[in-house]
């Protein structure tokens, strides 16, 4: 006996338009609950290429994003998919389009992806982890802004800071109502993963449409129009003709002059303006040895280590485990510090990432 209130499929009905009492499917397709999104499929396969030689040179391996899915969801159809505990990363749209956008994956992925930026088998999922999987997200990002900026014209797109945890999916920062999922799938290594990248419904249909007014052709003006005929019907009249008023004056505008001082393009900038609030991790190295198990165990309270280098040599400075600069220790105050000495070139850092 039904005491008068509605189930959530027979909402999902109402909203969604369904006749005869059927219940409106939790997935529709891109031309659905968020309006045509078409466009914005479109941008975002058109990334693939790009996503995956970025990835790729981050990881050190062979990274292949394959062709995606988008399609409209809410928030209980697609936790319905997800396995129990994803790691996930927010990483909203600020100005442009502003609103909500979120990756998520499972823990196997975020495992194989800091796996191979950080270079060690099977990584805990701990604070490392999470920054380097959100320095990938961020890249992304990147790469997707810097594409929606060439087909819309938008300039002031920007995203927040990445904030990537590995929580139980029940709590995984989704919108509240319906939202676009893309759905990628991700060659990663030897094993194929799956990536989800969730768009607000506000944000999803803003820029599909700011991509469709883009790419539509201007409107003719009248005096566009009549040139057109002037230059077809009229062109064999001669000079003592109506020729004349169709004639146009051409248009002349001032010679520019690039800048003489180089300066970075609006991609480059874009991109390296994503990356300014990452957090990385910086450790200066006085020297290292080599031990056996047994004499590590032998050491106690006032064991002295003999380290590999000389005293008054300069000390090593890594930037997440690669060595970007040398220095010399200072004091200051009571803490210690190192004074930058010397930066290690492009090519030696290359190496060391190698």
């Amino acid at each position: 006996m039904s005491d008068g209130a509605l189930s959530q499929a027979e909402i999902d009905a109402l909203l969604g338009g369904a006749g005869g009492g059927a219940a409106a499917a939790p997935k529709n397709a891109a031309s659905g609950g968020a309006g045509d999104i078409s466009a914005l499929k479109d941008c975002l396969n058109g990334t693939l290429d790009a996503q995956s030689s970025n990835v790729s040179a981050m990881t050190g391996s062979e990274v292949k994003f394959g062709a995606l899915s988008l399609s409209s969801s809410t928030r209980d159809a697609f936790l319905a998919e997800l396995p129990d505990t994803v790691t996930s990363v927010k990483i909203d749209f600020t100005s442009g389009f502003p609103g909500e956008h979120i990756f998520l994956m499972s823990e196997d992925t975020a495992k194989a992806i800091a796996s191979l930026m950080n270079k060690e088998e099977n990584p805990a999922l701990d604070e490392m982890a999470m920054s380097v999987i959100g320095e990938v997200i961020s890249q992304m990002t990147g790469t997707e802004i810097t594409a929606l900026t060439n087909k819309t014209g938008n300039k002031s797109i920007a995203s927040a800071s990445p904030e990537a945890a590995n929580v139980a999916k029940a709590t995984a920062p989704l919108p509240s109502d319906t939202f676009v999922t893309a759905e990628y799938d991700l060659f990663l290594g030897a094993g194929t993963h799956k990536i989800w990248e969730i768009f607000g419904t506000q944000t999803a249909s803003g820029i599909a449409a700011a991509i469709r007014a883009a790419s539509a052709p201007p409107p003719q003006s009248p005096t566009q129009g009549m040139g057109g005929v002037g230059g077809g019907a009229m062109g064999g009249m001669g000079a003592g003709g109506f020729g004349g008023v169709f004639t146009q004056t051409p248009g002349v505008q001032p010679v520019q002059f690039p800048g003489l001082t180089p300066a970075l393009s609006q991609r480059e900038q874009g991109n390296i303006g994503l990356l300014m609030d990452v957090f990385m991790e910086m450790t200066v190295e006085l020297g290292r040895t080599r031990k056996l198990i047994k004499e590590i165990l032998s050491m106690g309270e006032g064991t002295i280590i003999e380290l590999d280098k000389l005293a008054g040599e300069p000390v090593d400075i890594l930037v997440n485990h690669v060595p970007i600069a040398k220095g010399e220790v200072v004091v200051i105050d009571e803490n210690f510090g190192v004074r930058v000495t010397e930066i290690v070139s492009p090519a030696e850092r290359m190496g060391d990432i190698g």
